[in-house]
């Protein structure tokens, strides 16, 4: 799924959480400039999440 701003980009990490499988969110660089720690935040609460760089 692509992430086109700030708040699409954090409801759609939200829903690839609850999501079977694995979600991949592209453009998640919108999220940063939101949420301070989105994914180590995520990750203390016991979320499955990580940020991985993808070569174009």
């Amino acid at each position: 799924v692509d992430a086109c701003d700030i708040r699409a980009g954090a409801a759609l990490v939200l829903a690839g959480l609850r999501a079977d499988g694995y979600t991949i969110v592209a453009n998640a660089g919108h999220i940063d400039r939101g949420y301070q720690n989105f994914v180590p935040n995520l990750a203390a609460l016991g979320a499955d999440v990580r940020r991985e760089s993808v070569s174009d």
